[in-house]
């Protein structure tokens, strides 16, 4: 059985990642290009990205649309076969922002006739030393692809990135990676990743709706050989709902997060294991906006009792505690290829995924 590299998200993890050697390509992220065909060619499965300054456009006007700057990172690529599902890990670490600065990990894979976009990030306080644990960050956006057909899939990390204030931003991309961390995920039984990812549209959190099971994966069925789970619940937590017109700015939200699976019987009626990873609690400030927040649960044993079969579903249960209104956010819509550019795509964010071992 092919080994796994398993990746959970946050400081220590994102660290590790930080420091593994890319194999085939360290490309200049200064470009906001897509690779060209010939660069395509030489792309391995690992890349590192270039230290680098990056500029923020200040907000638009009300009304006219998203303005990011949008700066190609690195890019590998992978042959795939029709049943085969690839694992993609991309981090970076981004500090030293002038003023409260976006900077968002996006990594859009593409094939001839398809691809697959994620996007996960969050608002960096100015590198002033006054709030260190929001001005300095890796942000870690990690997902399963599947194609479905005998290609290639290329896939490009960009730093999309806007300033909060009404001037031009800058902020430090220090480094990272972008990896295929698995080029072989085993596929549930039929034929497809146990993964989902929430549609568009954000999800309220809240005094009035206390408690929020999103993201989640319904019931699905795994190959009957599969001996253990690894599960990952990555949420894209926003603080103050859209359109709250009471949102303290000043303020901040706390909210408990939990992943939890279940196990079912063969008919999907009846639960007979449950786990539950040990719960975390974050306290996100407004400015912050939206946050990451990566939940892992490794080495989920599949029961062979009586009256269990490899059924699962599981989700990431949200609890409000206090604070501001807040929301998990769902798939990104109007996100322009570019800067200025016309084109645009969407790019999912909270999601769950499942390796199985």
């Amino acid at each position: 059985m092919k080994r796994v590299t398993l990746v959970a998200g946050g400081a220590g993890a994102c660290t590790v990642l930080a420091g593994v050697t890319a194999v085939a390509l360290s490309t200049s992220a200064s470009s906001n290009a897509s690779p060209s065909s010939d660069s395509v060619a030489a792309l391995g499965t690992s890349a590192t990205f270039k230290a680098q300054r990056v500029t923020g456009p200040p907000p638009p006007p009300p009304g006219k649309g998203i303005d990011h700057n949008v700066v190609a990172l690195g890019s590998v690529r992978l042959a795939m076969s029709a049943k085969q599902t690839g694992y993609v890990v991309s981090a970076l670490r981004a500090n030293k922002a002038t003023v409260r600065t976006l900077v968002d990990n996006e990594v859009r894979c593409t094939w001839p006739g398809g691809g697959k976009n994620m996007v996960m990030g969050q608002n960096l306080y100015a590198g002033t030393g006054q709030n260190p644990q929001w001005e300095d960050a890796w942000i870690v956006t990690k997902f399963l692809v599947h194609p479905g057909k005998a290609t290639t899939a290329t896939c490009t990390t960009y730093a999309r990135v806007a300033s909060i204030y009404p001037k031009t931003s800058a902020v430090q991309i220090v480094g990272g990676s972008l990896k295929f961390a698995s080029r072989s995920v085993i596929n549930g039984a039929n034929g497809q990743p146990m993964a989902s990812e929430m549609p568009y549209g954000d999800l309220p959190v809240d005094a009035r709706h206390r408690t929020l099971r999103q993201p989640a994966l319904g019931k699905t069925a795994a190959p009957s050989s599969v001996r253990e789970l690894n599960l990952f619940g990555d949420v894209d937590f926003q603080v103050c709902e859209r359109n709250d017109k009471h949102c303290d700015k000043n303020g901040s939200t706390t909210a408990k997060f939990t992943l939890i699976v279940n196990q079912w019987n063969k008919a999907g009626t009846k639960p007979c294991r449950t786990s539950a990873a040990k719960s975390v609690t974050k306290t996100v400030p407004y400015w912050v906006h939206h946050y990451v927040v990566p939940l892992y649960t490794p080495h989920f044993k599949v029961s062979k009792a009586a009256g269990c079969a490899p059924v699962f579903n599981a989700y990431v249960r949200v609890d409000w505690v206090r604070g501001q209104t807040s929301a998990v956010q769902g798939t990104a819509v109007g996100l322009p290829d570019f800067r200025k550019s016309a084109r645009t795509h969407r790019s999912a964010m909270s999601h769950l995924y499942i390796v199985p071992a």
